[in-house]
């Protein structure tokens, strides 16, 4: 591969962002793939690729070019050059590059991998408290998959066509999908692509979501007809599939604290042909209390550490604090205990998370079914997905049943 100065200086540029301003790495990367019309999709490829593994093995890359946050611009070239060097790249004779000591950044490569926290990249509390909660065998695997680039996996709008239409429809685009067994609605991409640009997408044939994800909306064991409410609903990917899966009969309730998240749902309900979604911002205890037993199904996706997304959030590695697990696991309780009010006398609720800390998911639901408020429910079953074993997100699913009698 042979490294091209712009597009190397547009990398460099978007690093300085994420690791000294704090910017997120989606955010900057979205902003410097609009930087030169003139490049195709393999230059804009490697900008999104090179800076997301940059920022994915930030402790790594930064021990073995013995460089220290806050970075400045030349510490930044000498990552790249470690990047470069370690991904067999020659390097070019550009004056950021003079006296790169390619074979003693595979020596230090080799001796740093022998250090699980530096080798993959971790922050030494995040690979405390993960070893702590998973165990080392686990912990081991799950770094490694954690690590790895997610792929795209699609999720098919059965309101609008099938799988094998879809299937159909980018393969004439040169765009090559798989099935997943196990996953009814899912298509895996061969190759990564934008698949954003086509008619397909453009007509509501499709989400982007992925495989675990998709697995969430399936639990709630749903009709068409009931009435669920989406508690936590954000843009709205499960809801848009619980919508598909009631086939657009009964009542689809998406709520959030965020308004402007619940319009950006009302602009994709609106191209995937979901009539049956209503929108209700959570600015105050009314909302919810209006609801008090009145759902057939309730959905918690609670907010979390999204430790099993960080495949496709690698700077949310190192922009978490311990603290903040704290207070998230304390939210999830309060959510819990008041969200499941709404659900009515023979209902069911569905605990999910996109963590893989047992104490954000089956520790918080024996904690809730422990309190006063979760003695009216019984447990079902629940799912844990790991990375290492799926192939796809860290996940977590419980499937909780509301007894016939209320107080």
């Amino acid at each position: 591969m042979r490294l091209h100065r712009n597009l190397c200086f547009a990398t460099v540029d978007g690093l300085l962002l994420i690791f000294n301003e704090g910017n997120y790495a989606d955010k900057v990367v979205q902003q410097l793939l609009k930087r030169d019309k003139r490049w195709g999709s393999r230059d804009r490829g490697f900008v999104a690729e090179t800076t997301y593994d940059i920022v994915r093995w930030k402790r790594l890359y930064a021990e073995i070019a013995n460089v220290k946050e806050p970075f400045s611009r030349d510490d930044i070239w000498r990552l790249f050059a470690v990047w470069a060097t370690l991904k067999g790249i020659t390097l070019p004779d550009w004056k950021y590059f003079e006296g790169t000591p390619t074979r003693k950044i595979k020596g230090r490569f080799d001796e740093l991998s022998k250090i699980r926290k530096i080798k993959e990249s971790f922050p030494d509390w995040m690979d405390e408290l993960i070893l702590k909660e998973l165990g080392e065998k686990v912990w081991n695997k799950e770094a490694t998959a954690l690590n790895e680039q997610a792929e795209v996996i699609l999720r098919v709008n059965t309101l609008k066509t099938t799988k094998e239409k879809l299937k159909a429809e980018l393969f004439d685009l040169d765009i090559e999908t798989e099935e997943i067994k196990g996953y009814p609605d899912a298509l895996k991409l061969v190759e990564r692509g934008n698949v954003f640009t086509t008619d397909a997408f453009k007509n509501g044939w499709f989400e982007v979501q992925d495989a675990s994800s998709q697995l969430v909306a399936e639990f709630l064991d749903i009709k068409s007809g009931m009435k669920v409410v989406d508690t936590c609903a954000g843009a709205g990917g499960k809801t848009l599939h619980i919508a598909a899966l009631m086939e657009n009969k009964g009542q689809v309730i998406a709520m959030d604290i965020y308004e402007n998240k619940l319009k950006e749902l009302k602009r994709r309900a609106k191209r995937a042909g979901a009539h049956n979604i209503e929108m209700r911002v959570i600015d105050s205890t009314k909302p919810i209390k209006k609801l008090y037993n009145k759902a057939d199904r309730v959905l918690i996706d609670a907010p979390c550490s999204g430790l099993g997304v960080l495949r496709r959030n690698p700077d949310a590695k190192w922009k978490m604090q311990p603290e903040f697990i704290e207070k998230i696991k304390k939210t999830q309780i309060e959510i819990l205990n008041s969200y499941s009010k709404m659900v009515a006398p023979g209902g069911k609720l569905v605990y999910a998370t996109c963590s893989i800390l047992p104490s954000e998911n089956n520790q918080q639901v024996e904690k809730f079914l422990a309190s006063e408020n979760g003695k009216e429910f019984t447990f079902v079953k629940d799912k844990k997905i790991l990375s290492h074993q799926s192939g796809f997100d860290g996940f977590y699913m419980a499937l909780l049943e509301k007894s016939q009698k209320t107080n």
